[in-house]
């Protein structure tokens, strides 16, 4: 593992700042709201709930979110990357030192508004940690996992396994609070997949007079190749050359960018992939 002051140092704080953040959710808008956020972070507190309501013991929550990390840490260090897991380590540890720190607050009362706008936040928090090249831990690792092993964007996949949790926290606790939980879910989940894209697809056709220099930008910015394709033009019945290529959603804007610098004259269209099969080259975690 290499480490550089500039790059890490801005990593650290980053995620710094992200686990801070998804702190001070915990205690603004999660236990205020009594919700349960999914995943290993709702799992931590259906616990700590369960030790209080039937026990009468205030258990902490960051031995518990550690323990419960464990099993996804290590498929993080065996398949993902060990520098990714090590700062998902600093995430997890970070998170829990100020959930217990951070004392709760009310922002409101309102729980429709505390599951909406705490699932944004936990969005946010969450994609920094992404984009930073780290994790929040737990069902984020299983899901990073199954999109390098599958080539599939499987954030839907932990969406239905957290409403699973979610559905235990309501036959113990009421369904009320239950059901809130998976507005807050799915509303972090859908600021996820605009903020991260990592695992979503885009299809570019370019039309280009450059087909060479365009194919060479592609696959220098991002590492996918490209298919070449002969097309004429209907207006001035020319002929024109079509490059076609498949890149993630996250390297497509600066795809596209490059393209323009190599031909300011090409003509980009961007197309959503909805599903992919073959080989796709996905750039691994470090």
């Amino acid at each position: 593992m290499k480490f550089t002051l500039k790059e890490d140092g801005k990593r650290i704080l980053v995620i710094s700042a992200a686990a801070i953040l998804m702190a001070a959710n915990n205690a603004t808008f999660v236990r205020v709201g009594g919700l349960y956020p999914g995943g290993v972070t709702g799992l931590t507190i259906l616990i700590q709930r369960i030790a209080a309501m039937f026990f009468h013991i205030d258990i902490p929550y960051t031995p518990v979110n550690l323990l419960l990390n464990a099993v996804p840490v290590y498929i993080g260090f065996r398949f993902i990357g060990k520098k990714f897991t090590l700062y998902s380590c600093l995430v997890i540890l970070l998170t829990g030192v100020f959930t217990d720190l951070i004392p709760d607050y009310a922002i409101t009362y309102d729980t429709l508004l505390i599951s909406v706008f705490g699932g944004i936040v936990s969005g946010v928090a969450i994609s920094l940690c992404l984009i930073m090249n780290a994790t929040t831990g737990g069902t984020d690792f299983i899901a990073i996992f199954l999109s390098e092993k599958k080539g599939v964007d499987s954030w839907n996949i932990i969406l239905l396994i957290n409403v699973v949790i979610l559905c235990a926290a309501g036959l113990l606790f009421g369904w009320d609070k239950a059901l809130y939980s998976i507005i807050f879910q799915y509303t972090s989940t859908q600021i996820l997949h605009v903020l991260y894209q990592k695992y979503q697809r885009k299809t570019l056709f370019i039309v280009t007079n450059c087909p060479a220099e365009v194919c060479e930008v592609i696959f220098r910015v991002s590492g996918h190749g490209a298919t070449i394709l002969d097309g004429k033009g209907s207006y001035e019945n020319s002929s024109r050359s079509i490059v076609y290529s498949v890149v993630s959603g996250a390297e497509s804007k600066t795809v596209m960018r490059a393209v323009r610098e190599a031909d300011p004259a090409a003509f980009i269209n961007a197309i959503r992939t909805e599903q992919l099969t073959g080989r796709f080259y996905i750039k691994p975690a470090d």
